[in-house]
């Protein structure tokens, strides 16, 4: 496998906080990489040292062979980059962007890039539009756009459909696909769990820390002797604590209206979780074998990663 971007114990501090700490990854070329961590976990930190925006207090990362450290003008050149900030000038139109843009790359006056690249965001005819009055979808893939106009091998997207509608993004990642099928390696920080299953692999990172990295079917395994059931009940705040503490309860976590409890033995269970409900007047309940999600799964190391957290202690300097 070809490799287009590597980590090694990539740290970054903030005086006595660590935002990231000693991330160690590989991405290849071509592929859609999504980095999935709560708000705060440090995924924007880490996109912004691999973009060469931000100097790593130790570890290496190397793009396209590049080392961010070391040259990070060279990488900057290499890269397209979309912030999860909407970076656009408002007050020119579309096609006075991609135009800026490709300055910018040094592909100014290329005219046939400015139409790969509005055929690409499916903007054709909407070029003398004002980006300001764009539609939030609309944006988001002129935003693309302008960051692709120079053909990078590795784009890096930070959170890039944060406030988009449903169709908006479901149509954004059309693009990420087709891109990555020419080749082009995407590296995507969401906390969209839905989304990330578009990604070939993910990385998981909690609290600086890279906690658990595989495709989607590798991740769920950590379920592989274990089952999720579902439980729907009238009260779910009540029924979460009358269950928290129970023997055959592994893991437990409220799903908006409904719990899902991680177990061995998915009839014994089912059969207590009801009796115990019952018993406190939280009926009535029902209970369900589901198979686990991602954010099963995200919950887990999540969790796993607190207690290790708290067993460990102050993070030494």
């Amino acid at each position: 496998m070809e490799v287009a971007v590597e980590i090694r114990e990539l740290t970054r501090r903030f005086g006595s906080f660590t935002a990231v700490d000693r991330i160690s990854l590989t991405v290849g070329a071509g592929e859609i990489f999504g980095f999935l961590g709560a708000n705060g976990a440090g995924k924007s930190t880490t996109i912004r040292m691999l973009c060469g925006l931000l100097r790593p207090t130790s570890g290496t990362g190397l793009v396209l062979g590049v080392d961010v450290a070391r040259d990070p003008e060279g990488v900057k050149r290499r890269i397209g980059y979309m912030s999860q900030r909407f970076s656009l000038y408002e007050d020119l139109t579309v096609i006075q962007n991609l135009r800026f843009f490709g300055g910018i790359y040094g592909v100014s006056g290329d005219r046939a890039r400015e139409r790969w690249a509005l055929a690409m965001a499916d903007l054709e005819g909407k070029e003398d539009r004002l980006t300001r009055d764009l539609p939030g979808g609309w944006k988001q893939r002129l935003a693309l756009a302008c960051a692709v106009m120079h053909r990078p091998r590795v784009v890096f997207l930070d959170e890039p459909t944060s406030g988009v509608d449903p169709i908006s993004r479901r149509k954004f990642w059309s693009l990420i696909d087709a891109m990555a099928s020419e080749g082009v390696t995407i590296f995507v920080t969401t906390h969209y769990l839905d989304e990330a299953e578009y990604c070939h692999r993910l990385a998981l990172i909690h609290a600086g820390r890279l906690v658990a990295l595989g495709t989607v079917l590798e991740l769920k395994e950590v379920f592989a002797d274990r089952s999720v059931i579902e439980v729907a009940a009238p009260r779910p705040a009540e029924a979460l604590e009358a269950l928290s503490g129970q023997p055959f309860v592994v893991e437990k976590s409220i799903f908006g209206t409904r719990l899902h409890l991680v177990v061995h033995d998915v009839e014994e269970s089912s059969r207590r979780a009801i009796e115990i409900l019952e018993g406190q007047g939280n009926m009535p309940a029902t209970v369900e074998r589901i198979a686990p999600s991602l954010e099963d799964v995200f919950i887990h190391h999540v969790e796993a990663e607190e207690a290790r957290l708290v067993a460990e202690g102050p993070r030494a300097e």
